[in-house]
């Protein structure tokens, strides 16, 4: 292996995400680096008024099959692969100019099977061969080659061949490693989609190390799945770097307040809802999400699924929270948001599709399932009593249902208007999560509906309900004893609906 700094002479890009690749290819013109391109890269090269030479013209093939094939061709990758100081003779021979840097990214597979009712052509088409292919050459041959598959790369890369005109071992085994990460996380999406997530291979990618974990003593870092939005990938605007905890509570309140259309708050404290509201506009919601346990609120974490505005921004001006995110902020909240300097401020990524798979880790293993995306319609709900609930009940009790999937198990959720009053979760007992949710309620229980990841077990819960004021309940049914809990609930007049499902979160 050869370990020496290597000259880079000639350079072949061919990328799909363009992003920083002007500036960067100009770099290497300054260089005099020769630039051998294909298609639509060529052409976005050109029209930057760069000089490029067309993969075809090396080749002396033309590119066939509607772009299918066109690097898969023996002077490129004997010019990426060759071993300069065996081969030689074989190069001359061939007439096989080497190529020293390899730029490439790939057809942008998960995106493209994240956009809604993508048909299975479309996915399939989006699946690079080529680009791969080049990658994996380049990144085998680090001896001699270095390989880029992330434009924020290209700042460090021609920085250092700005000093020294050419590329380290270093440098190039590290790019390696990382050619390979990417290609295996390419892989392991195409794999997912293609078994329906039943059989793959998982590819992550490290983040960030972390100043510890959930505690000082305990060490801690972030990893990734490349190619997905998440709290990993938001912007930070300003604040402290996150912690492990921030970065758990973020992801929490994040997956939450993607669950509603309309403008909602959601406010997190310890991995759990303490405050869920929708309103007519993000102020009204992130107002009545605070007002829902303003005590727990403290030092908790605020995720808005519409634009920060400054009104929003003025609210939490006396209020100690650890995190605010959101898709943008108004220049008039980031003024007024610059004066808490220890708030860290994340625009996080809320077009993406959600992730189809969530993990935990065991030890010794992982476990893997389907993310629950379920929300029953009102024409999915079973109404078991002689209560029957009307329209306004009914959405009242899907929202709380929506909430209640994001709280810990035992969980029971009281809300009203579109507004937690009161969460109970974490409890090992079911008549314990209703004891806490009513207590968070207090006075507000009037006229409230009530939710439960799963069934009731006995009657016990209903009976604590009674002069309540609760008066619809949402819940999976599907206990021995449902007959019992349907019979409490008609005692106390109170509307109850099946949904068939639970959504136990552990």
């Amino acid at each position: 292996m050869n370990e020496q700094a290597v000259a880079i002479k000639r350079a072949l890009i061919s990328v799909s995400d363009k992003t920083g690749l002007a500036e960067f290819a100009r770099g290497l013109h300054g260089l005099n680096i020769e630039i051998i391109s294909t298609g639509g890269t060529a052409k976005f090269l050109r029209d930057a008024g760069l000089p490029v030479t067309d993969v075809s013209s090396l080749t002396q093939f033309p590119e066939i099959m509607d772009g299918r094939v066109k690097t898969l061709h023996p002077k490129i990758h004997g010019g990426i692969l060759g071993l300069r100081d065996v081969h030689a003779g074989v190069a001359i021979a061939q007439e096989i100019p080497w190529i020293d840097l390899v730029v490439v990214n790939l057809y942008p597979f998960a995106a493209t099977i994240a956009k809604p009712a993508v048909c299975f052509d479309e996915a399939i088409e989006n699946i690079d061969i080529g680009g791969p292919t080049m990658i994996r050459s380049a990144a085998k041959n680090m001896g001699w080659v270095g390989v880029i598959v992330d434009p924020a790369e290209y700042a460090g890369v021609l920085s250092e061949l700005q000093q020294r005109h050419s590329l380290s071992y270093a440098t190039r085994r590290r790019l390696a490693g990382a050619a390979f990460t990417h290609t295996a996380g390419y892989d392991a999406h195409i794999s997912a989609y293609l078994t329906e997530a039943s059989e793959t291979t998982i590819a992550m990618q490290k983040s960030m190390d972390l100043r510890y974990g959930e505690n000082p003593h305990q060490a801690a870092s972030a990893w990734q799945f490349p190619g997905q939005s998440s709290i990993l990938t938001a912007q930070q605007l300003q604040g402290k770097p996150l912690s492990y905890n921030n970065i758990a509570d973020s992801d929490a309140a994040f997956q939450c307040v993607r669950e509603f259309a309309q403008p909602a708050c959601v406010i997190v404290k310890h991995a759990t809802p303490c405050g869920v509201a929708i309103g007519d506009d993000i102020a009204t919601a992130f107002q009545r999400a605070l007002a829902a346990d303003k005590l727990s609120a403290f030092g908790g974490i605020v995720a808005l699924n519409r634009t920060c505005t400054a009104e929003v921004a003025a609210a939490l001006s006396d209020i100690f929270m650890e995190v605010l995110l959101a898709p943008d902020f108004s220049p008039d909240a980031l003024t007024l948001l610059a004066r808490k300097t220890n708030l860290r401020v994340l625009v996080v990524d809320f077009s993406g599709a959600r992730a189809p798979l969530e993990m935990k880790f065991i030890s010794g293993g992982v476990l893997q399932q389907m993310v629950d995306t379920r929300v029953p319609s009102a024409d999915q709900l079973s109404v078991v009593t002689q209560v029957l609930p009307d329209a306004a009940m009914l959405t009242s009790l899907q929202f709380a249902w929506q909430v209640v999937k994001h709280v810990k198990s035992n969980a029971i959720v009281l809300a009203k208007d579109f507004m937690t009053v009161g969460i109970g979760g974490g409890q090992v007992s079911r008549v314990d999560a209703v004891d806490l949710a009513m207590r968070k309620a207090g006075k507000s229980l009037q006229n409230c509906v009530l939710a439960s990841d799963a069934f009731f077990p006995f009657r016990d819960s209903i009976d604590h309900l009674q002069g309540t004021g609760v008066r619809a309940i949402i819940q999976p049914g599907g206990s021995v004893r449902d007959n019992e809990v349907i019979d409490a609930c008609n005692a106390l007049g109170i509307a109850m609906v099946f949904t068939g499902v639970r959504c136990f979160k552990h």
